[in-house]
């Protein structure tokens, strides 16, 4: 029986650090977003932060490698001129 206790304590404690983290990831996001509406209140676009802040998440070598991929795509779709030949 104690055993049982011991446990249903535990998971009684797991549970309760997970909703106060979860509070906790609420008013963050809620942080965030007045953060974005001020910016946006100053004449900033949203959606091109967003983009930077995804961005300067990655490291140096995927974001070159997702930058290259996109120029690619964006070639094979004729959006761009083609990458220059250095053999000219």
């Amino acid at each position: 029986m104690a055993e049982e206790s011991v446990a249903q304590d535990q998971l009684r404690a797991f549970i309760e650090r997970i909703e106060r983290m979860e509070e906790e990831k609420a008013a963050i996001s809620a942080d965030i977003k007045e953060i974005y509406a001020e910016a946006k209140g100053n004449g900033f676009d949203t959606k091109v932060i967003r983009q930077i802040v995804r961005i300067r998440k990655q490291d140096a070598n995927e974001r070159m490698e997702q930058e290259a991929l996109l120029e690619l795509y964006m070639s094979a779709l004729g959006m761009v001129a083609a990458p220059a030949n250095d053999d000219d």
